[in-house]
């Protein structure tokens, strides 16, 4: 056969894998459609992983690559899940005839939180500085009322704290909650709305802006002294598969400043140290390993992102120089002992780091 005969037949080998990948996305939406009416959970873990050794096992016998083929099944999988949980969300929507205000919401996390909102059927409001203002859109939010069934906060951490603590003045009927990824610049006006009777919780989604599916995602829940609000918080999110998690405002801000400020520092000084390395960057791509560039791709998405949200979660958290401070003392440990020749100190570091990081496991 001719190399055109070849890709021929290739194209349309090509369309029935698309054809068959579309049959399959019928068949999960109908399956979804059950898994609602019978209030079966969205996702199936052991069905999942009969599905993945199935092809596996069917990859081996047929000669083709058993990876290949857990990663397109696992792709397939994602797909699917995401299709689900936006159905149910949608199917399961307690928005209908109720509305919300989402101040903050041109920015990223607010624009999720605007869309989460409106999929559940809320009339949403946006209020932000960088929108033009219209019938669903202020630019100051004090010209959108207050007479909301929920308010969200999703600006930067300093201006939430005032936007809080102005609600508190104004003393709204509807569910309030911030979404900061730290907690101590907004305790006094999550306080503030406490002390006005105001129906308060306070959250911190774990997950950026560009997530679809969320499941194995993370969703803090921080109580500031109103059970009942927290709890109407997290009936919002019922419908989805992020994990709800329980914490302290003090635990919140101790524990976040390991999880966002020691990994944001840590990409930040390698890609300070790179650049200002003098070595061009084609040269060291060109001279890449697999640690190399799994920690660029991580740190390029730092890069990427909000400097001056960074710089408040390490500015603003009043526990944050702490593992600033061992991070410091940790790369001056591991050059004392490469500039001694210490390879026992070199190597005990490694093994203690092991032993904690398995605890992960």
């Amino acid at each position: 056969m001719s190399l055109d005969d070849l890709r021929k037949n290739l194209s349309a080998v090509d369309r029935r894998l698309v054809e068959m990948i579309a049959e399959r996305q019928r068949i999960v939406a109908d399956i979804g459609k059950i898994k609602q009416s019978s209030g079966t959970g969205t996702r199936d873990y052991g069905r999942e992983k009969d599905v993945l050794d199935m092809g596996r096992q069917q990859a081996a016998e047929m000669g083709v690559d058993p990876d290949l083929v857990e990663k397109l099944l696992e792709m397939l999988i994602r797909t699917s899940l995401e299709s689900q949980e936006r159905d149910r969300v949608i199917a399961e929507g307690k928005g209908d005839g109720r509305s919300a205000l989402v101040i903050g919401g041109a920015g990223k996390m607010g624009r999720w939180f605007a869309e989460f909102f409106s999929s559940q059927g809320y009339a949403t409001t946006i209020a932000d500085p960088m929108v033009e203002d219209g019938p669903t859109a202020f630019k100051v939010w004090t010209d959108a009322g207050v007479d909301f069934d929920v308010i969200i906060v999703a600006a930067p951490l300093a201006v939430s704290g005032r936007i809080l603590a102005q609600l508190a003045v104004l003393k709204p009927q509807g569910l309030i909650f911030d979404i900061g990824s730290l907690k101590s610049p907004l305790i006094d006006g999550l306080r503030e709305l406490l002390s006005a009777g105001c129906r308060v919780t306070s959250l911190h989604p774990m997950y950026g802006p560009n997530t679809r599916l969320l499941s194995g995602r993370h969703l803090i829940f921080c109580d500031v002294g109103d059970a009942e609000s927290t709890a109407a918080a997290k009936e919002m999110f019922a419908a989805t598969m992020v994990e709800k998690l329980d914490m302290g405002l003090e635990d919140h801000d101790r524990l976040i400043a390991y999880v966002l400020g020691l990994s944001h520092a840590l990409n930040i000084a390698f890609f300070t140290a790179l650049s200002e390395s003098g070595e061009a960057a084609p040269e060291l791509a060109r001279m890449s390993s697999t640690t190399f560039d799994s920690q660029l791709l991580v740190s390029a998405a730092v890069a990427q992102d909000n400097p001056h949200l960074y710089f408040e979660i390490q500015n603003l958290n009043k526990f944050g120089l702490g593992p600033l401070d061992a991070l410091c003392e940790a790369a001056g440990r591991i050059r004392e002992s490469v500039a001694g020749g210490d390879e026992e100190a070199f190597v005990e570091l490694m093994q203690k780091g092991r032993e904690y990081l398995a605890l992960r496991g």
